[in-house]
């Protein structure tokens, strides 16, 4: 349930029968030629949405800011310091406690911004220990993913704009999709990329790392539905703990 849509009043009943509350967050960057600027925010809610359905859970608006210091360069990215982020996420938190929130759940879609989740959910839990801070991003498909995978990974797992990023999107957004301009590009990566900031205007110019062409709507609906299922147990166990 979105709670941007419902009264204070509707909000308030809700939280004291349900005390969790869901945070989808993502990025404005670039997605190769053949997806929005906008794939890691649309990704995040639409995979909110489906976790919330599961457990009746409050989703927030998504916040659509990231860390994207390595595409930073290539228009029409927009970057979001980790300070930054760190400070809004701990308020966002914060809000949410006093609000009888007792369960705090981040689904991520962007790999940039998991420094700062992390750090914001060490804050609250310092602060707040009486409520549980999660932080998901698609986990439990490791396996369901080199299962389904027909395209050779990028060195050190790096992955942007390929087969699986938009096999999510054509599961979980296919409407953005324009699959007649996916690409497959595999940039050569410098030896010290993994060891040394890189900023990937310096590596390629399509931001596509890996094979697109090869995405499915079926690859990315049994991946996707892997990772729901690995956060809707997770958080059942915990919400039975919160209700007492």
């Amino acid at each position: 349930m979105e709670m941007q849509k419902l009264t204070y009043l509707e909000a308030q009943e809700h939280i004291r029968k349900t005390p969790i509350a869901i945070l989808p967050i993502g990025a404005v960057e670039t997605h190769g030629p053949h997806l929005p600027v906008g794939t890691d925010n649309y990704l995040a809610e639409r995979l909110a949405s489906k976790v919330a359905e599961r457990l009746d859970a409050l989703v927030l608006p998504t916040f659509a800011y990231g860390q994207v210091w390595s595409l930073r360069n290539v228009p029409p990215s927009i970057n979001v310091s980790n300070p930054h982020l760190i400070g809004v996420l701990t308020d966002i938190g914060k809000s949410l406690y006093k609000a009888g929130i007792r369960c705090f759940v981040i689904i991520n879609s962007h790999v940039g911004n998991m420094v700062a989740i992390q750090e914001a959910a060490r804050k609250l839990y310092d602060e707040h220990r009486d409520m549980k801070v999660f932080y998901f991003m698609y986990p439990g498909t490791a396996e369901v993913i080199e299962e389904l995978r027909e395209s050779r990974p990028m060195p050190g797992g790096y992955f942007h704009a390929c087969e699986i990023e938009t096999s999510y999107m054509l599961y979980l957004a296919p409407e953005y999709v324009q699959m007649e301009k996916a690409i497959d590009d595999y940039p050569k990566l410098p030896e010290d990329f993994q060891y040394t900031p890189t900023p990937w205007d310096q590596i390629t110019d399509t931001v596509v790392l890996g094979s697109a062409t090869f995405a499915t709507r079926e690859k990315g609906q049994k991946i996707i539905d892997t990772a729901i299922e690995t956060i809707v147990s997770i958080l059942k166990n915990t919400l039975k703990n919160v209700r007492g």
